[in-house]
C-alpha cells in the first residue's frame, strides 16, 4: 500500500539508470503519447536544445516492465525517460552501438561496474530535466493526466474521485 491515496500523487518520475556516454541531442520518452506530461517534457527538452523521441525499442515493452508500471496501474501518471541515441560529437549510430555493446558484454555481468572513462555530462543534463519536471508539477495546480482513452485514464479518474 502507498502512504497516501493514489489520487493525491501527482506523478511518478522513474529514474532508471544514467547516461554514461555524454550529452545527446535527443531524449527518449518511454510511453510517449500516453499523458499530459509529454508536452511538458518536450518543452523542457527544447530548452536544453534537445528533441523528444518515442521508445526506439518499443518491442521490448519497457513501459510495462519498468518500475513506474505499478504506479500507472493505480492511475498515477508516469514519466519515464532518458537520453536518446544521438550523441553530441559522435557519428550517427554510435549511441546504438554503445548500448548494444554494453548490453551484450556488461549488463548484469561482473563487469557491470563504475568505470573512470564514463562521461557523466549526459546524466547531469537528464537529472536537470528530471528536477525541472518535478518542480513544475509541484508548482502547478492542475494534476497531470492520462490522455483521453488511455488504458490508465479510468483508474486515474477513480483515484482522483476517491481523493476528494
Amino acid at each position: 500500500p502507498l502512504p497516501v491515496p493514489p489520487g493525491r500523487i501527482a506523478v511518478n518520475i522513474n529514474i532508471d539508470g544514467a547516461n554514461i556516454n555524454g550529452r545527446t541531442r535527443d531524449l527518449t520518452v518511454i510511453g510517449l503519447g500516453k499523458s499530459s506530461l509529454d508536452a511538458l517534457i518536450a518543452g523542457l527538452a527544447k530548452a536544453q536544445g534537445r528533441v523528444v523521441k518515442g521508445d526506439q525499442l518499443s518491442d521490448r515493452g519497457f513501459f510495462y516492465r519498468s518500475d513506474q508500471f505499478n504506479f500507472a496501474k493505480l492511475g498515477i501518471p508516469a514519466a519515464y525517460f532518458g537520453s536518446g541515441m544521438d550523441f553530441v560529437g559522435r557519428p550517427e549510430g554510435w549511441g546504438k552501438q554503445q548500448r548494444e555493446t554494453w548490453e551484450e558484454q556488461h549488463y548484469h555481468q561482473p563487469s557491470d561496474e563504475l568505470r573512470p572513462e564514463w562521461d557523466w555530462t549526459g546524466a547531469v543534463e537528464d537529472t536537470q530535466l528530471f528536477f525541472l519536471l518535478g518542480a513544475h508539477v509541484a508548482r502547478t495546480p492542475e494534476m497531470p493526466r492520462w490522455n483521453k482513452g488511455d488504458e490508465f485514464e479510468a483508474p486515474r479518474l477513480e483515484a482522483l474521485k476517491r481523493a476528494k
